[in-house]
């Protein structure tokens, strides 16, 4: 009986993280690289999230040469996960590097925003969002396929 307690207790956190088709996302709001404050809101309808580097590298490489505003035409929202990242790293290097960017990076410096979201750590989140309610998760594991979805959504 203790062991079945135990392990009650311990799967309890990866239950409450869970979102289901129809849940509201809680509110949160992030700086930009630019040191802009940005607000989850209702006219988002896509939030892509990176929890690692190398989902932040797949947001990189589909969205390569993408003229300034393209994820703003699709009312799309990408937030990274610098948490683990090294702060002298992120303030000395990372950041400036991503203010030459021609999109914006929302970024989650203490994983509070991106922890709230399941899935692979090296693949990008995708969020189908109506009026801040989650209508459906994809994940991509390539650069081409979320390049593919994003144009897609410009129809």
């Amino acid at each position: 009986m203790r062991f079945f307690t135990a392990l009650v207790f311990c799967l309890m956190p990866f239950w409450a993280q869970a979102l289901e088709v129809g849940e509201r996302l809680a509110p949160w709001t992030l700086l930009d690289q630019h040191e802009q404050a940005y607000s989850l809101n209702e006219q988002t309808r896509i939030l892509l999230v990176a929890r690692s580097m190398d989902g932040a590298r797949l947001v990189e490489a589909a969205l390569k040469d993408r003229p300034k505003g393209y994820l703003e035409v699709r009312q799309t929202v990408f937030v990274a996960d610098i948490s683990r990242m090294p702060s002298l790293i992120a303030r000395l290097f990372a950041v400036p590097a991503m203010r030459g960017y021609s999109y914006r990076v929302l970024l989650d410096r203490d994983a509070r925003v991106t922890s709230r979201y399941p899935g692979d750590p090296a693949k990008v989140l995708w969020l189908d969002l109506e009026q801040e309610k989650l209508q459906g998760l994809r994940e991509f594991g390539s650069a081409g396929e979320l390049s593919a979805a994003l144009e897609r959504e410009a129809r």
